[in-house]
């Protein structure tokens, strides 16, 4: 059964999906927001368990955040992240194909 041919659109998005985990820091963040699945996990655990600055976390946290592989919400003053792992799931159904 031959598969369908993937839209250029989409090639240019698993694209620069793939670029925004292409940093240590942010694979970091993904794998650790992976093991926290599904609850996530505050900003300040993140900081803390990475040892990384606000500032640092907050310029990563934003770059997978606008490719839509992780997910944010708000509790009370708190920023809750979490993999989006749907998301994850489609990047990865493309990779091996």
């Amino acid at each position: 059964m031959p598969s369908k041919k993937p839209d250029p659109e989409q090639i240019v998005r698993y694209a620069d999906m793939f670029t925004a985990m292409g940093t240590e820091p942010r694979l970091r963040i993904m794998r650790l927001l992976l093991s926290a699945h599904p609850d996530g996990m505050v900003v300040g655990e993140i900081q803390t368990e990475l040892s990384v600055s606000a500032s640092t976390l907050s310029h990563h946290l934003d770059k997978l955040k606008n490719e839509d592989l992780v997910r944010v919400s708000r509790e009370g003053t708190f920023l809750r992240y979490s993999a989006n792992t749907d998301v994850l799931q489609e990047l990865l159904g493309v990779s091996l194909r």
